[in-house]
């Protein structure tokens, strides 16, 4: 008999950690596959005003360094990012509600729009070279980081 196995997901919905701000959160991004991390503490951006802020005036990122865009809902809109006022190129990894990568795409400045063809909850915004690294179909997790 087989059995539906659910992904482990850290899930923090907007509003319900008390006394703390979303941007100041961290996981770790681990394919669920091997097992093996991607990701060290990346930034779980949840509020709104994180979510709206991104990357942008910020004028690098330092090597494995990351923020997930966390959306109340799937979806292909909702998910989508813009690149304004974002002065270097990013990798846009968009991530269902089930961890399923969706879609990964090098982002480029001042670019008014990128998205998922499909619906997605979360967006991981990372270095380039984090793009060698992931594919469509890829599952992950996200684990509070210690």
């Amino acid at each position: 008999m087989k059995y539906a196995i659910r992904p482990i997901i850290l899930r923090i919905p907007p509003g319900e950690v008390r006394g703390r701000l979303s941007s100041q959160l961290y996981v770790d991004v681990i394919q669920r596959q091997s097992g093996q991390v991607l990701l060290r503490s990346a930034r779980w951006c949840s509020g709104l005003w994180c979510r709206m802020k991104g990357l942008q005036l910020r004028r690098r990122l330092k090597p494995g360094e990351a923020i997930i865009l966390v959306h109340p809902d799937e979806g292909v809109f909702l998910s989508s990012i813009h690149m304004f006022f974002v002065f270097f190129s990013i990798a846009a990894v968009w991530i269902d509600g089930m961890g399923r990568v969706t879609n990964a795409q090098l982002a480029r400045p001042w670019r008014p729009y990128y998205r998922s063809p499909t619906p997605a909850q979360y967006v991981l915004e990372t270095t380039p070279d984090f793009l060698a690294q992931i594919a469509v179909g890829d599952e992950l997790n996200f684990v509070a980081a210690t």
